[in-house]
This record gives C-alpha cells, sequence and structure tokens, in this order.
C-alpha cells in the first residue's frame, strides 16, 4: 500500500505540473498558445496588464516572419484615441530608441516602400508630422513629380518668358533683342511703320511700347491675331514728337 500510495502522490504531481499550462491558459501569467488566440479563444478575454518580452542579445529581442508569399509577418490593432503619446493615447505601434541610433528601418525588395492612408484623405489630412527640420536625403522640396530643384526653377522662368514676350527694336526695322517672336518677324514697310510679329494669341494682352534714342518721339501700337491664331502681329507706328511719321528705334512688350 505503501508503494500504491507513493505511485499515486507523484503520479498526482506529475498530472498537476501537465496541466498547468492549459489551466491557465485564459488569464495573465499563462503560457502563450502557438496557433491560437492567447489568452483564449473566447473573444471577450484578454490581458489585463503589459506583456513584456525583455531581451539582452546582440540581434533582436523578438522576431516575427511569415514564409508564406501573401502573408505578412505582423498586424497591430488598438483602438487608441486621436493625438498620440503627448495626449496619453499611445499609437498602436511605438518605436523608441533609449540610445542615439535609429527608431527604425523599412526595407523592401520591390519598387514601392509602402503606403501611409488616412480614413479622411485630401489637404486637411496629413501623412505624418515631424520636428525636424534639416534635409530628408530623397525626400525634400528639391525634387518633385521627378524634377529637381533646378529644373524646376528653369521651367517656371520659361512659362514666363512665354507669358512675357518682347520685341527691341532698331531704327532700320532690325531686331535687337527678342523672345516669344520667330525669326525674321521684325519687319520695316514704311517710315516709321514696322510689324512684329509675337508666336501665339497675345491680342487680349496689355501691351507696352516706349520710344528709344534721345529724340522725342511717339509710338502707337494696333494688335491683330492671325487666322489661324497661331501669331499675333503688332503694328508698330512711330513718330517724331510733331505728329510726322518717323522711324524710332523702340521696346514693346506684352504681358500676358
Amino acid at each position: 500500500m505503501r508503494k500504491h500510495g507513493k505511485f499515486i502522490a507523484i503520479s498526482a504531481v506529475l498530472v498537476a505540473l501537465l496541466s498547468t499550462p492549459i489551466a491557465l491558459g485564459a488569464g495573465g501569467g499563462a503560457t502563450l498558445q502557438g496557433g491560437a488566440r492567447n489568452p483564449s479563444s473566447n473573444a471577450s478575454q484578454e490581458y489585463a496588464r503589459e506583456t513584456e518580452i525583455i531581451a539582452n542579445n546582440g540581434t533582436y529581442g523578438t522576431r516575427q516572419s511569415n514564409k508564406s508569399d501573401s502573408g505578412g509577418g505582423a498586424i497591430y490593432g488598438c483602438r487608441s484615441k486621436a493625438g498620440g503619446t503627448p495626449a496619453n493615447n499611445e499609437p498602436c505601434i511605438r518605436a523608441n530608441n533609449l540610445a542615439d541610433g535609429l527608431a527604425f528601418e523599412f526595407e523592401t525588395n520591390g519598387a514601392l516602400g509602402g503606403t501611409i492612408n488616412v480614413a479622411k484623405p485630401g489637404d486637411a489630412s496629413k501623412p505624418f508630422t515631424t520636428n525636424a527640420t534639416g534635409v530628408a536625403t530623397g525626400l525634400n522640396a528639391d525634387r518633385v513629380d521627378g524634377k529637381s530643384a533646378d529644373e524646376i526653377a528653369k521651367d517656371t522662368l520659361a512659362a514666363a518668358q512665354v507669358l512675357n514676350p518682347f520685341a527691341l527694336v532698331a531704327a532700320a526695322g532690325t531686331a535687337a533683342q527678342t523672345r516669344g517672336v520667330p525669326t525674321n518677324g521684325v519687319s520695316r514697310s514704311a517710315a516709321g511703320n514696322y510689324d512684329v510679329v509675337f508666336a501665339g494669341d497675345i491680342a487680349s494682352c496689355p501691351l507696352r511700347a516706349t520710344v528709344t534714342g534721345t529724340d522725342p518721339g511717339i509710338v502707337t501700337v494696333t494688335p491683330a491675331l492671325a487666322a489661324d491664331k497661331k501669331t499675333t502681329t503688332v503694328d508698330v507706328r512711330t513718330f517724331d514728337a510733331d505728329g510726322t511719321a518717323a522711324d524710332h528705334g523702340f521696346h514693346l512688350a506684352a504681358a500676358c
């Protein structure tokens, strides 16, 4: 009987030890169950305290991976309100490096690194904010729509030039300098009578004309849009101060 009693006692201890993980599986301090919902398959049960995993090694404290070609490595969800940590509303994910190294790294073998989506897209929503004011390599205003800052500046200048064509014309009817005027776009047909041809429709653009030189003079302009609407010819007339038609150099500019 003593031998049987000893075996019974040992068996009871083994049963208690083996059944402990199963018995504790529904609450804090339980063994995590792989391939199952923790702490319990009952969706109404959850841990009441943080589950801490503390490591001290030279790689990572934990590692999560998925060998499936369609499944992810990890997903984190929460129901925290707006404001984040400053408002005591902890975000779903927080990486805090207590030293001076990186807090996060993202890397992919694909062409798209990732996405940041918000429930209400538009100008009132922001993908993220930062208190850093330094230039972020590869993510700054020096690159917009695939163009560098220099290219954007050149395009802006070119667009401004298109909207502000001009012609500097000598008294003999030769063009000293032009912008937006085709080659041989300036001609003289009679004393004080010039034609300046601009590329495009500037018939509705304000024109500014000024007589050049030291002699007093008068200048008038009359734009005429070509039938094909591809060019505008400006009839420029210059006169002496007494109103007599005479050759004078002039500057002509359009502000479109």
